[in-house]
């Protein structure tokens, strides 16, 4: 796609809609058939196909953050014709370089691709003016790491993070099942509906290990804006050498956020970059602060990040501006927990640094640290949200100015916050 093409498309003033291709094989029930916990249950708000195209039916409300390298502007939108409150991305193509709009198209295509109840795609796609809309459901709690910002600061209990990394697996279970390793899971990647829905978003880094019909072992393609994943991605992904990497790399990612989830803070997140490359390639074992890998004040690889920033490692691996990360000002653990066993045993196994002695995501969907998942309801699962309370809207907010008026983005009622709610 050139320039001129998209110039084309953005310049139409009739709404475009982009239906769903039914070409691919939907395989989401072979990988969520056993499940019964309401993390991957779909209510009738998850349905949004039946909406309107018409970017004249979409009042925006409040924001819930930005993506896309601070193009695309997401915020609470509400259906008028219906009253429906759904999530509305909003990205201005004339802003867009060529490879962006590459990006933008690849992740559209994959949302048609992918059908999992654990994994947000967008259903709903359409143009109006310069102005890409993307919808999707309504994930009310935001992000896992808006949440341990704004009420686990200290980080989670062990029950809802087993909640979340449940939900997680299940879409990286259908993701590599269908040949692709996801290469960005981290907790602001994590959404949660206030029904208790977990979904996996960021696919903006998504990569197929399919090759000319084949399906490849290993790929060697460094994820774009990796900058700001460094202190997720795994050992053999940061070495770029000939071996490669695959699917156990999500894998490594996840045992990560487990540490993240838990504890309230990244790992590894103010090292310098150099120093980071050498611990995971010595596989040291960061992570649970009732077990600290290092002495308390010394390398500080469990610290906050007080400059918002995440850093690259060298020229070849972190090229172009580095991007602020969601991670920023959380406070300090006043004192470490007691984490259990089963815990343990699980980061031990995420975080081993061959990536064949990981297990899959199959297999540790059965890993004893999850058994407690099955035995939630809905009411359960609320009790475990507590103190957090869901995105709402006040009916009577006045209507927003829509982009069919202009081809500037979007602006919503209220001033966007610092640290957005969602990252999809």
């Amino acid at each position: 796609m050139s320039f001129l093409d998209c110039t084309c498309i953005s310049s139409h003033s009739q709404v475009q809609s982009i239906s769903i291709e039914e070409q691919y094989e939907d395989i989401s029930h072979q990988c969520s058939s056993t499940d019964v916990s309401p993390c991957s249950v779909l209510t009738d708000a998850d349905d949004i196909t039946d909406l309107s195209t018409d970017s004249a039916h979409y009042q925006l409300l409040s924001p819930l953050g930005r993506g896309f390298n601070n193009l695309s502007h997401v915020s609470v939108a509400r259906h008028t014709p219906s009253g429906r409150l759904v999530a509305v991305k909003n990205t201005n193509l004339d802003e867009c370089t060529e490879d962006e709009l590459l990006q933008l198209m690849n992740e559209v295509l994959l949302s048609r691709r992918f059908r999992h109840p654990n994994l947000m795609t967008s259903r709903l796609v359409f143009s109006s003016c310069c102005q890409l809309w993307v919808l999707a459901p309504l994930m009310s709690y935001g992000s896992a790491d808006s949440l341990l910002r704004s009420y686990f600061p200290d980080g989670m209990s062990e029950s809802l993070m087993a909640y979340l990394l449940y939900g997680v697996l299940r879409a990286l279970e259908y993701l590599h099942h269908m040949g692709y390793v996801h290469r960005g899971v981290k907790a602001s990647h994590v959404l949660l509906s206030a029904e208790g829905r977990v979904c996996l978003s960021g696919l903006q880094s998504v990569y197929s290990l399919m090759k000319d019909g084949k399906r490849m072992r290993a790929v060697f393609d460094m994820p774009q804006h990796s900058p700001s994943l460094l202190p997720w991605l795994s050992p053999e992904l940061l070495r770029q050498d000939l071996h490669g990497y695959g699917v156990k790399s999500d894998i490594y990612s996840l045992g990560i956020v487990a540490c993240e989830l838990v504890s309230g803070r990244v790992p590894f997140q103010d090292m310098p970059p150099t120093l980071m490359l050498l611990q995971k390639l010595r596989g040291s074992h960061c992570c649970l602060l009732d077990v600290p890998p290092y002495p308390l004040g010394g390398m500080g690889a469990l610290k906050v990040s007080r400059s918002g920033v995440d850093s690259g490692i060298g020229e070849s691996v972190a090229t172009g501006s580095l991007t602020r990360t969601a991670t920023a000002e959380r406070p300090q653990s006043p004192a470490p927990k007691n984490h259990s066993a089963t815990l343990h045993n699980l980061v031990q196994l995420c975080l081993q640094q061959q990536p064949e002695r990981r297990p899959s995501a199959t297999a540790l969907l059965n890993h004893p640290f999850f058994r407690q998942v099955k035995k939630h309801t809905r009411d359960s699962f609320l009790s475990l949200m507590y103190p957090a309370v869901p995105v709402s809207c006040p009916p009577d907010t006045p209507p927003s100015q829509t982009p069919t008026q202009t081809c500037n983005t979007p602006s919503p009622t209220d001033p966007e916050p610092e640290d957005g709610l969602w990252d999809f």
